[in-house]
């Protein structure tokens, strides 16, 4: 395999724009690469220097259709010629009549639902919680370790990484309770289920000892973990998941933002375990680039906030509503999910080589084309190792390909790249990967190599 040559990132164009951003913008807005984007299509993405790259990123999960979509575009052209906002609060629209009514046909659930849009993914879990809370009478909420659910204070309440996202942001919000999420990896269990079934445990003892059912608002879960490190929640633990929330009079959540619109093989991760949510979370993908959100629930939850209780000036925005219509049209007649299926085994079977043949790999996991692995010191100790992930990330941008990390210590590169890349821009991604592996792990010479 001939190496890739380091790109020059960044060049004359994107050093002056490094510059105007440090000037001008908060410390605290995170960034990636010193990349500057000019134009994107599909999986690639070119600089303001001229340099190409492919994106295995995909603005963190939101481009399943890819960048710029013909179809999407002219959409959104299409719509930007009728009018760009009336507030549907003031003056509705169709556009988000047939979203709603197309959500209602795709989310699962055998109960009449309904539908209410917004522009992020945090909204929409603040929203839930609202349902949630206004639909049972109760205020304790139960989140999971790992679990990320978004800035705002509700959403980051929930959330369970505390360096960056929450440092110095408190008070938050009272009455959330947190739950461990079943973490095969380092898990003194030897098998899933083993694993699953003391999780579950503990989430029943903490809810009945510390809490009582009773109390309990709502449970929200992600099927797989997103910035928590793709761990993959197994299929008996959301079905007891469900049981226990169905006996108890419980809102289950299901946190579809980054797992939703085929990314796992389905069009939602929870369908793999047959289990229906009473309220989904919906965002990144459905807009296909746009900034769109929706929850999506049972009808009779919905239904008890009163009128004046929901809404928000953007929620449901013209141009994105009509992004979201044309993003699932194309992933319907296009069939997203079996693309889903044939990139997730590629992936899965490359990941799966690499945690066997580098030591620096400790884990690969992960379902359908939403896969990880996990960067360690060595496979031995399995200690995690943020600086060898970033290493590899670098190491990977120079050569032409653009990747977004993931877990509590930094050290989980993630595949969130378009379904609709061809086989070659995949393989091409995957070689690159593959190449700063083995130049970061012979840089850091680990002692321990044994499986």
């Amino acid at each position: 395999m001939a190496l890739e040559r380091e790109l020059e990132v960044p060049g004359r164009e994107g050093s002056a724009l490094l510059a105007r951003r440090n000037a001008a913008v908060a410390r605290g807005v995170a960034n990636g690469p010193p990349v500057f984007a000019a134009t994107a299509s599909g999986a690639g993405l070119n600089d303001v220097d001229g340099n190409a790259f492919l994106d295995f990123a995909g603005g963190i999960g939101t481009l399943n259709v890819g960048h710029a979509h013909p179809e999407v575009v002219a959409a959104v052209k299409a719509q930007a010629d009728r009018f760009l906002h009336t507030c549907f609060n003031i003056v509705m629209y169709p556009g988000y009549i047939e979203l709603a009514e197309k959500l209602i046909s795709l989310v699962p659930g055998a109960w009449p639902k309904k539908v209410m849009l917004q522009t992020t993914g945090a909204e929409a879990i603040e929203n839930a919680i609202k349902v949630a809370r206004s639909a049972t009478g109760r205020q304790a909420v139960v989140a999971f370790e790992g679990a990320f659910h978004g800035r705002t204070y509700m959403a980051l309440s929930l959330t369970a990484k505390a360096p960056g996202y929450k440092s110095g942001f408190g008070p938050f919000a009272s009455e959330i309770y947190r739950a461990p999420f079943p973490v095969l990896y380092r898990s003194p269990q030897q098998s899933e289920e083993a694993c699953a079934d003391v999780a579950f445990a503990e989430f029943t003892r903490q809810i009945e000892m510390e809490v009582s059912p009773e109390a309990v608002a709502a449970v929200v879960i992600e099927p797989i973990q997103g910035e928590g490190g793709f761990h993959v929640a197994p299929a008996s633990f959301l079905r007891r998941l469900r049981e226990y929330c169905t006996r108890h009079g419980i809102v289950l959540i299901a946190d579809e933002i980054q797992s939703g619109f085929c990314r796992t093989g389905e069009w939602f991760a929870t369908q793999h375990s047959g289990v229906e949510a009473d309220l989904y979370t919906l965002a990144k993908s459905m807009g296909g680039g746009m900034p769109i959100a929706a929850l999506v629930g049972r009808a009779d939850l919905m239904d008890v906030p009163k009128v004046g209780g929901l809404g928000g000036t953007y929620g449901g925005n013209p141009l994105s509503c009509a992004a979201a219509l044309a993003t699932i049209a194309v992933m319907e007649r296009d069939d997203y999910r079996e693309k889903a299926r044939r990139i997730g085994a590629i992936v899965e079977q490359r990941f799966a080589a690499w945690a066997q043949q580098y030591a620096v790999v400790g884990d690969a996991r992960g379902l359908g084309a939403m896969r990880a692995i996990e960067i360690v010191r060595d496979r031995r100790s399995q200690e995690p190792a943020g600086d060898i992930a970033a290493e590899i990330v670098d190491a990977a941008y120079r050569r032409g390909l653009i990747l977004v990390k993931a877990g509590f210590h930094g050290n989980v590169i993630r595949f969130l790249g378009p379904l609709s890349l061809e086989h070659d821009q995949l393989e091409r991604g995957l070689d690159i990967l593959g190449e700063a592996i083995a130049l970061v792990e012979a840089r850091h010479k680990p002692l321990a190599r044994s499986a």
